[in-house]
């Protein structure tokens, strides 16, 4: 595959990337690629984790080497939103959701933060790195990612941290949500500062919540996320209430479902319909479904009913794990119920 299809793929569903060109001449120039996506096990598991995981699945379809980062003592840095207690049994959680939620041809490669961070070379970097950063650059580089409520120490220690797993974690691209893009300028800025190089960095939408624009993606709100292991039944009735005006694709969860979770996974996505209104119809790209959808050509009902039915069916594979071991979100508590 050349660097021109490479770079379609990997472009797909992004919002920004640092910077295009970095990545074409990576594309051109070197061979055994390799990005990480991290993640620090706090909530529950839902569908907003997905949208950079469908991108990391992108590239382990072009022959990309994946990490996926289980930032377990980033959970606890972040005003603890982990207990240093919590992190073996959250970490653990986040594994299973992730390798098991998705058919991955080719498996990332697993990591925990504390299989590495401990070690005294990256505790010295870490300390030559806040020696380099004032507690303004710091407090805006973590101001979209860290509580920050009444900002703890450690919550400006974090975006250094991450800045630091490029390296240690020897990747070439890191891959995040929107709201990471202080964290990786940051990066970009202050590695050269200790030697080491500049990474690409790649940027997904955030995606709606089930409630409407106005309203933001909690665990707290049952309603406005899927967790990937809720039943048959809580999909049917969330994807049933969820936001979803016809022909409305802005801002619309059901649209974005479709386009960061289903198509990244399936390639095509088949809407069923009564024959009098005109029958089931395939889509082979999301920009014909979302044309389609924005004509009112597909009714919000259909397109809820067949949205339903593919998230069923792509995480078949957790649910059924859970449903088998319900002691493990008892344990978590009733935010991950």
């Amino acid at each position: 595959m050349g660097a021109e299809r490479k770079i379609k793929i990997i472009k797909r569903n992004t919002i920004e990337i640092l910077t295009e060109k970095e990545l074409m001449d990576l594309l051109e120039t070197k061979k055994n690629l390799s990005a990480y996506y991290g993640t620090a096990p706090t909530g529950p598991v839902h569908l907003g984790y997905f949208v950079p995981l469908s991108k990391v699945l992108d590239l382990t379809k072009i022959g990309v080497k994946t990490k996926i980062l289980i930032a377990d003592i980033h959970a606890a840095l972040d005003d603890l939103k982990s207990t240093w207690d919590e992190l073996d049994l959250k970490a653990e959680y986040y594994k299973k959701c992730i390798e098991l939620a998705f058919p991955w041809e080719i498996k990332p490669e697993f990591i925990r933060g504390s299989e590495y961070q401990l070690e005294k070379d990256y505790q010295l970097d870490t300390l030559k790195l806040s020696a380099l950063t004032t507690v303004k650059r710091a407090t805006r580089a973590a101001s979209e990612v860290t509580r920050m409520k009444n900002p703890k120490v450690s919550e400006l220690i974090y975006p250094i941290m991450q800045a630091l797993d490029e390296e240690y974690l020897n990747v070439d691209m890191q891959i995040g949500g929107i709201d990471q893009r202080h964290i990786m300028a940051f990066a970009r800025e202050f590695l050269p500062e200790l030697g080491y190089k500049k990474r690409v960095e790649i940027m997904t939408p955030l995606i709606a919540s089930l409630q409407g624009p106005e309203t933001k993606m909690s665990a707290s709100e049952r309603m406005s996320h899927i967790k990937v292991y809720d039943s048959e039944e809580d999909i049917r009735t969330k994807i049933k209430k969820a936001y979803c005006p016809g022909g409305v694709t802005q801002d619309n969860p059901i649209i974005q479902i479709c386009q960061f979770i289903i198509f990244p996974v399936e390639g095509t996505m088949k809407i069923e319909r009564d024959k009098k209104f005109g029958g089931d119809i395939e889509f082979g790209s999301f920009e014909e479904l979302k044309q389609a959808y924005a004509k009112k050509e597909i009714h919000p009902a259909d397109l809820k009913e067949s949205t339903t039915g593919y998230l069923i069916s792509i995480f078949k594979d957790v649910r059924a794990y859970f449903d088998r071991h319900r002691d493990i979100l008892e344990e978590l508590g009733d935010t991950f119920q």
